[in-house]
């Protein structure tokens, strides 16, 4: 088993652009949105669940998921997001095991976002927290995704905060980094993780 570095971040904190930089560096990604969206792809059982519960509506005309109206329902009524959490999450997670045993490498960077709310922090080794403060969260969030600030703030208070991430982070990176300096932080994370999963694997042979 490959030793797992697991890095998480509050919506909109530079999670991707990190994960980028690691991916340039040839560090093979397990990431869990695409993953999510793998599980809810047209002809998958999880989609046709889903609009048996929640009704056609949820579905784009071409028959993909309407992310922006699921998004609305699951926001406004805790219960349907409770429902649709108990049949995303273990469909999420077998087949990120599956991948995680499919990694070739000495470690792999897991990219989770909901490391925290979902209690996965067991499953990593090492855990980076990409930081942001919440005022920039905000601003990035209702920009990007094209919503009103209170529909960013409820997504932003519905998952774990700052210093709940913070707690259970062995890195953290700040996104107000520039972009020299985050990648200069990344090489110096790369050659920490490059020693941690040697020493691992020497202790697991």
């Amino acid at each position: 088993m490959a030793y797992i570095v697991a890095l998480t971040g509050g919506i909109a904190s530079g999670k991707s652009t990190v994960a980028d930089l690691f991916a340039a560096r040839q560090i093979e990604i397990i990431d869990a949105d695409l993953i999510a969206r793998e599980v809810v792809e047209p002809g998958q059982p999880a989609l046709a669940t889903m609009r048996d519960y929640f009704g056609r509506h949820i579905l784009l005309d071409n028959g993909q998921l309407d992310r922006k109206q699921l998004r609305e329902i699951i926001f406004s009524d805790p219960k349907h997001k409770q429902w649709l959490n108990n049949l995303l999450h273990p469909l999420i997670q077998q087949r990120t095991q599956q991948k995680i045993t499919q990694c070739s490498g000495q470690w792999c960077l897991w990219v989770v976002p909901l490391l925290v709310e979902n209690q996965l922090q067991h499953l990593a080794q090492r855990v980076i927290v990409v930081d942001s403060e919440e005022e920039k969260q905000i601003e990035r969030v209702y920009k990007r995704d094209s919503i009103s600030r209170s529909q960013a703030l409820a997504i932003i208070h519905s998952q774990a905060t700052r210093q709940q991430r913070l707690a259970i982070a062995d890195d953290i990176i700040d996104n107000n980094l520039s972009k020299s300096a985050l990648a200069e932080k990344v090489s110096q994370l790369i050659l920490t993780y490059n020693q941690l999963a040697s020493e691992y694997k020497g202790r697991n042979l």
